[in-house]
């Protein structure tokens, strides 16, 4: 894996708006955090709105390729997810990216655009967005900006429940993964995330417990999930059914990705809830489901 450049205090950072429209007041409160850190480069586009879009698709992949290009940006912060990522992957330049790679930053439809730099060979942070930084604690941004700048891997996640044991060792494998819903939507694209031997780590918010079983399952018909190392389930934020009746989100996923030889812990601060740590995707690390941690072995950033 290509890792981009790390940033320092005052670094040139583009945001963008790819995917869902940005609400002023939450991104206001976000881009003053992350104004405190790098210099932010952005302009009024980024609260257009098409329908559910920041904008229609020629302006956001417009955005987003300049952002890619500008030699004077040294990372890429996504100011909000919602959808529309996946609308633009196919008028992006994976080759041209991983010549020149930059860190690239979000979580949640940002998935799409991870799984884009994954097939590039370039590893990315799976992290807050713009308009989520001011809902997380400090110490979560803190750990942002950590991870953006420092080539030491990130301190590791600790406190994590066993779902399944697996064959009670610690595994080692690059951890991949994001959003389930985009990430089940990406099969049998050419950027569907190659599972094959790694750690995947999941969250999602909304989805009732039968799309999460529909989900799932796409994914074990497609053979994505055959040869796992590993599972790290973050936040299911309001994944319930309406009427409170069935199987709730947690025994969905423990049904759908327990009793295959794997470690499957949950409990990890990522995703739409109160936490959201960053975490290096593409990157390496050691799951010990016993201890309870994932230990980073790499960051994502050189």
């Amino acid at each position: 894996m290509i890792r981009p450049p790390r940033l320092r205090p005052g670094s040139r950072v583009a945001v963008v708006a790819p995917a869902g429209p940005v609400p002023r007041e939450a991104f206001a409160v976000g881009a003053a955090i992350l104004g405190g850190r790098y210099t932010l480069v952005h302009d009024e586009r980024i609260f257009a709105r098409s329908g559910f879009l920041a904008g229609d698709d020629d302006a956001r992949a417009n955005e987003l390729v300049g952002a890619l290009a500008d030699a004077s940006v040294e990372a890429i912060f996504c100011a909000r997810g919602g959808y529309g990522l996946m609308r633009i992957l196919d008028r992006l330049d994976a080759a041209a990216f991983a010549r020149a790679p930059k860190l690239i930053v979000g979580f949640s439809d940002v998935t799409a655009l991870h799984a884009w730099a994954l097939a590039a060979g370039v590893t990315s942070l799976h992290a807050p967005v713009v308009t989520q930084l001011g809902r997380v604690p400090a110490d979560d941004a803190a750990a942002l900006f950590a991870a953006c700048e420092s080539p030491s891997p990130p301190p590791p996640l600790t406190g994590l429940r066993i779902v399944d044991a697996g064959a009670g060792r610690p595994v080692e494998a690059r951890v991949v993964g994001g959003n389930l819903e985009v990430l089940s939507r990406l099969c049998g694209t050419p950027w569907a995330v190659p599972l094959d031997g790694a750690i995947l780590f999941l969250e999602d918010v909304g989805e009732r417990p039968y799309r999460i079983d529909r989900q799932l399952t796409q994914l074990r018909l497609a053979g994505a999930l055959d040869r796992l190392a590993g599972v790290v389930l973050g936040d299911f934020i309001g994944c319930v059914e309406k009427d409170g009746s069935g199987p709730d989100a947690a025994a969905v996923l423990a049904e759908r990705l327990g009793g295959r030889g794997i470690p499957v812990v949950a409990g990890a601060p990522i995703g739409h809830g109160e936490r959201n740590r960053a975490l290096p995707h593409g990157a390496r690390a050691r799951l010990d489901a016993a201890a309870g941690t994932l230990a980073w072995l790499e960051s994502a950033v050189a």
